[in-house]
């Protein structure tokens, strides 16, 4: 089988939990998914030249993900965020400031392996800085014009985004992935009546962006898929769960490597729940050898 070619953007960054630190960043948890899935990954972010930033491209390297487009800024640091995890397992994330994900800029390459790309892949948080943000956008861009499949993960983390970034960035993508604790907010950024109940909105949502598809996460209760021609609701998996970090990026991860080897929609969904229930099950966003 033939492997899909994926395109991550976004940040690279450390997760500093009370018992240590965990690689992370969605961006690159999506990249490390996707890569344990079988696909051809390539990541576009920035790292420090530090210790953080040397040991997030060997982790990168060691699951064959391509970090040519990585860039190593000399004067600022890889990125941290402080994770404090609530009761069941949920985060709560201090994401610090002026980092070297906040300096993604522009080089020629980006377009050439666009367009070797068969899905691309980015989120909101990323885009916080105006030059990352203008660097990403540009690749999504490229993408568009040239057909190919731009899946947004919608990933809020306050104050990092406003109505006119959420609006933009799907204006911008053909997939949608959003979780249902996001999906007030992003209606009412994109103009979308919140009375309606959250199927008719999820069609709302797709038909007003024409959306491929809109794919929305809802914790225990599994995952709910919209498409032109249908509506599937996949119930959630049972499993122990540890903390929750990174499972939605696993599932965004596993959706679209699934949807590009041409999955069934339901058995698609199915997996990718499972996948996510997984990544709960262990604590940090990636499997524990990573973990430090």
């Amino acid at each position: 089988m033939i492997k899909p070619v994926i395109l991550s953007l976004g940040e690279v960054l450390w997760d500093l939990f009370s018992d240590g630190e965990r690689f992370g960043g969605a961006p690159a948890n999506f990249a490390c998914h996707a890569a344990i899935l079988g696909a051809d990954v390539s990541i576009v972010s920035a790292v420090g030249n530090d210790r953080r930033g040397r040991e997030a491209l060997e982790i990168l390297r060691g699951l064959g993900i391509d970090v040519g487009l990585v860039q190593v800024i000399p004067d600022s640091p890889t990125g941290t965020v402080t994770v404090a995890l609530e009761e069941g397992g949920k985060p709560t994330y201090t994401i610090h400031k002026d980092v070297a994900w906040d300096r993604i800029g522009w080089v020629d390459e980006l377009e050439r392996t666009v367009k070797r790309a068969d899905a691309i892949c980015f989120g909101t948080l990323g885009q916080r800085s105006e030059l990352s943000r203008s660097t990403i956008r540009r690749c999504i861009e490229i993408g568009r014009d040239s057909g190919i499949p731009r899946l947004i993960d919608i990933n809020l983390r306050p104050p990092y985004y406003d109505s006119a970034c959420i609006a933009d960035s799907i204006a911008l993508a053909s997939i949608l992935k959003l979780s249902d604790e996001e999906l007030s907010e992003v209606c009412q950024a994109c103009g979308i009546t919140n009375g309606e109940s959250e199927v008719i909105r999820l069609q709302q949502l797709r038909e007003s962006h024409n959306l491929d598809m809109v794919v929305m996460t809802c914790g225990a209760n599994g995952a709910v898929l919209v498409t032109p021609d249908e509506m599937i609701h996949q119930p959630g998996i049972r499993v122990e769960v540890v903390d929750t970090v990174g499972a939605g990026d696993s599932f965004a991860a596993s959706f679209l490597v699934g949807l590009l080897c041409g999955m069934p929609h339901g058995a698609n969904l199915l997996k990718a729940c499972e996948i996510a229930a997984a990544v709960c099950a262990y604590s940090g966003a990636i499997p524990n050898h990573v973990d430090r």
